[in-house]
């Protein structure tokens, strides 16, 4: 059984930095695409990152793109996004998810259908 495991989300203020990391359990995970998702009260859930089965492909959104970092570490089979200059806007429930069998070494999915498995969320606050 699968299970993914969010940390480190808490209160910030604008401007600051925390770190997120999940935990995975149940699977290779070496083999596996990881991504982290958002979701703002009232809106989609939104793409946020994704990395390949290796690390060395990393893609992000644009509206994070030079502010936050994913990376990881296979042999502690553990995902992290580390997020700078955090701002109001970035205030969500994060969650990270695993798409089984994905490299994501030449592309990658943003659509959270993609994702198999999805842990259930740290939430982030970012007070202005």
């Amino acid at each position: 059984q699968v299970q993914l495991v969010e940390s480190g989300g808490g209160l910030v203020q604008a401007g600051g930095s925390l770190r997120l990391s999940c935990a995975a359990s149940g699977r290779t995970f070496s083999s596996d695409a990881m991504g982290w998702f958002r979701q703002a009260p009232g809106k989609e859930r939104e793409f946020v990152t994704a990395i390949s089965w290796s690390g060395r492909r990393t893609y992000y959104a644009d509206s994070v793109k030079g502010r936050f970092t994913i990376s990881r570490d296979n042999a502690k089979r553990t995902v992290y996004l580390q997020m700078n200059s955090l701002k109001p806007e970035d205030t969500a429930v994060y969650y990270c998810a695993l798409d089984p069998g994905a490299n994501y070494e030449l592309s990658y999915e943003q659509r959270p259908l993609a994702y198999d498995y999805w842990g259930r969320g740290t939430q982030v606050t970012v007070s202005s």
